[in-house]
C-alpha cells in the first residue's frame, strides 16, 4: 500500500491546541478520510521546530485529490488555519516528503 509523507508548520505556541483538537477529531471527517481510503494516518511533533510531519497509507493516493473540494475539509481547515501556517483558502501549508528508507 503506498505511503503519504508530508510536513507542516505549527505557530508558537499552539502545540497543547493542535493535539486537543486532533484528540477531539471530528467523527465527520474521520469518517471521510477513510472513506476516501486513508489508514495509518499519523502526525508527528519536532517540538523544537514546531515541525509536523504527517504520514498515512492509502491504496489510490490520487483519491486525495478530491479532498480539497468537500465542505467538511474545508470547514476543518479554516478550524486550524489560526494555529498553523496556512494558504489563503485556509489549507495547510505543506511539503511533500520524498521517501529515501523503509524497513519492513
Amino acid at each position: 500500500m503506498p505511503r503519504i509523507s508530508f510536513k507542516m508548520q505549527l505557530h508558537p505556541g499552539q502545540t497543547e491546541e493542535y493535539k486537543r483538537r486532533h484528540d477531539e477529531l471530528w467523527p465527520e471527517l474521520a469518517e471521510l478520510l477513510r472513506e476516501t481510503g486513508v489508514r495509518n494516518y499519523s502526525i508527528f511533533l519536532d517540538e523544537e521546530t514546531l515541525v509536523l510531519f504527517g504520514v498515512l497509507d492509502i491504496e489510490q493516493p490520487e483519491r486525495l485529490d478530491d479532498l480539497p473540494a468537500h465542505p467538511v475539509m474545508q470547514r476543518w481547515w479554516a478550524y486550524m488555519a489560526d494555529i498553523m501556517e496556512s494558504n489563503p483558502d485556509h489549507s495547510p501549508i505543506n511539503m511533500p516528503l520524498r521517501e529515501v528508507f523503509y524497513l519492513k
